[in-house]
Parts: C-alpha cells; sequence; structure tokens
C-alpha cells in the first residue's frame, strides 16, 4: 500500500427521512462530478422543524479525496 494525500471537501446532504439518508443524498450526488472519494467523516447534524416535528436532516461531511499519484 502506498501514501495518499487526500484533499478534504465539505458537503451538506439533506433528507425529509433521516439523515443516515441525507448522507447517502450528499455522497451519491458528490459522485457525479467528483472522483477518487475514499471517505467521510460527519462533522456536523442538523434539523429544520416544522409545527415541532421534524421537516429535513441536514449532514455536513468532510469528503477525503485522493490525490492522483
Amino acid at each position: 500500500m502506498s501514501n495518499h494525500t487526500y484533499k478534504l471537501v465539505e458537503l451538506v446532504g439533506s433528507s425529509s427521512k433521516s439523515s443516515d439518508d441525507a448522507i447517502h443524498n450528499a455522497i451519491e450526488r458528490a459522485t457525479k462530478t467528483l472522483r477518487n472519494m475514499d471517505w467521510f467523516e460527519v462533522t456536523e447534524t442538523r434539523g429544520h422543524l416544522q409545527n415541532g416535528k421534524i421537516a429535513h436532516f441536514q449532514v455536513k461531511l468532510k469528503v477525503g479525496i485522493r490525490l492522483d499519484d
């Protein structure tokens, strides 16, 4: 295994279903324009309330993009 260098990109995913779904939405969308994504870290979780109920989950992620050798 060789040594790798990564660039960090921040993403915010959202979902009306769950925080896990918000993570999946962010990663799925990012794969359409970014390559070499190797890992993610959830750095913040928040939500939007409407009439006392959760309307949306929002999750901020740091994504590690492996730089080409």
